[in-house]
């Protein structure tokens, strides 16, 4: 039966759901094949432990802006030249990384590397265009979930090929080999996929810049929504800051601050004029949408992704230095996070999809509160086995919960998806900033303990203000006729 769902298929919509997981796949293990490498890095070029951090922290910076920015840029131009794109040129800036020697090239490139985790975004707008709404969250939880595999891609492979070649540039030809698989890659899928489905419209929104709203109300909030983006970018420069790392000077610091002051005013200009015209005029009843929507789902973002990049980050340390476990065991142990993605996200979406997402979203947030919530109450003096099987437990509610928002992120406006999916997927890097920050300053209980609180407050903003997506979406297409879509 044509609706009944093939993984194992390779045919139309299949083979862009594997070609495109793939895809997103190489972009993070060239993203984040910078983790794995580090040891190597650090010792091959004599780093301080602060160096290296602000290594990790810089590969991170960009991929916030990026995300919005690339968000516009699928929804004008289609995914199919942006993932392309992103896979050829990122890769290219990669290998330019991998053959730096000083520290501030390392540091520039590594930089401008973090636009690579944007591919996600490009992604999410395609499964949307090829799946039907009642498959778009397993669909897209086999996307994410899979694809996220390629940080664990690049753990598991590139130290190794980095020690085969038994010297101080083995790291080099490591990261080189990951860039030019992602490089080819890239030029394979330009040419072997499209926008959308035969016969299927790929709808653009009018005008690009900003996002397309519906009401005064609702301008007021997507402005609003963006200052926590600056403020994450604004505490990143901190971090580097001579009050903080040390890494920069005062001048430097300051002069960050003031040009992110002068992008925020700019877009809010830039979003007042691309909405004022339209709202004056009324914006017609099948383009409307409610932004309460989008701003829920970034927050929900932000607490599964972000919780999920710095959980990963940070339990290695945590079992070592509060449970003693030896460095091998630690590691082995909070290797399992990251492969609970390969089921818990694909999970969340399919069960959005049969049951209803605003109920699973219920339900993923009630177990990711909870079991924070009872980390945030453990000691040193517990057994290590509850403390392991709670970690465990938050990860797979969590990687349930972005499979869970990513099945609705692209029901609320379809010619939006692109950037909505690129808010979200901002807000989630938001998350993992803020997080990462808060523990730096905090015990490991504490750290816990916040997640489940703000993870509580978002599940209230869930039950109270978010609405299930019902009925159909219509789309206006040039000739001026109207196409409907279903949405459950």
């Amino acid at each position: 039966m044509e609706d009944k769902l093939n993984l194992f298929s390779f045919k139309g919509k299949y083979r862009i759901l594997h070609l495109t997981w793939f895809a997103f796949f190489m972009s993070f293990m060239v993203w984040l094949s910078l983790g794995p490498m580090m040891p190597f890095i650090r010792d091959a070029l004599g780093l301080s432990e602060q160096q290296a951090k602000v290594l990790l922290i810089l590969n991170v910076a960009m991929t916030i802006p990026s995300r919005i920015v690339v968000g516009m840029l699928v929804d004008k131009f289609g995914p199919r030249i942006m993932f392309s794109s992103i896979l050829v040129l990122g890769g290219m800036i990669s290998i330019a990384f991998s053959w730096m020697q000083t520290y501030e090239q390392l540091a520039l490139l590594r930089f401008l590397s973090g636009f690579i985790g944007a591919g996600f975004v490009v992604g999410i707008r395609l499964i949307s265009e090829w799946f039907p709404a009642k498959q778009t969250g397993i669909a897209q939880g086999i996307y994410g979930g899979w694809g996220n595999f390629g940080s664990a891609g690049a753990a598991v492979t590139l130290p190794f090929i980095a020690s085969s070649f038994g010297d101080a540039d083995g790291w080099r030809y490591a990261i080189t080999m990951a860039s030019l698989m992602a490089i080819a890659y890239g030029i394979f899928y330009y040419f072997s996929v499209t926008n959308t489905p035969k016969g299927s419209t790929y709808f653009k929104p009018k005008k690009s810049g900003a996002m397309e709203v519906s009401s005064y109300a609702d301008l007021a909030l997507y402005i609003a929504m963006n200052i926590p983006l600056y403020l994450a970018l604004s505490l990143l420069t901190w971090k580097l800051s001579p009050k903080a790392m040390g890494m920069i000077s005062s001048t430097v610091e300051m002069s960050v601050y003031v040009t992110l002051g002068i992008i925020f005013a700019f877009q809010v200009l830039k979003t007042w004029q691309l909405n004022a015209e339209h709202l004056k005029a009324g914006v017609p009843k099948q383009h409307r949408y409610k932004f309460k929507q989008v701003a829920i789902l970034d927050w929900a973002y932000l607490v599964t992704f972000g919780t999920e990049l710095a959980v990963v980050s940070i339990l290695a340390m945590f079992y070592v230095d509060w449970f003693e476990l030896p460095k091998i065991t630690a590691a082995l142990l909070a290797g399992v996070y990251p492969f609970i993605n390969l089921f818990a996200r694909p999970g969340g979406g399919y069960l959005s999809d049969k049951y209803g997402r605003k109920l699973i979203l219920m339900v993923v947030f009630t177990g990711v509160t909870l079991s924070f919530l009872a980390l945030g109450t453990v000691d040193k003096s517990w057994s290590i086995y509850p403390v392991i099987a709670l970690t465990i437990a938050g990860g797979i509610f969590s990687k349930a919960g972005s499979g869970a928002i990513f099945a609705m992120v692209p029901l609320i406006q379809r010619r939006l998806t692109g950037q909505i999916a690129g808010m979200a997927g901002a807000f989630g890097n938001v998350g993992a900033v803020m997080f990462l920050t808060v523990n730096s300053l905090v015990d490991y209980d504490q750290f816990f303990m916040l997640i489940g609180i703000v993870s509580g407050i978002v599940l209230i903003l869930i039950v109270v203000f978010l609405e299930e997506p019902k009925g159909h979406m219509t789309e206006i297409l040039d000739d001026g006729t109207v196409e409907i879509i279903k949405l459950n």
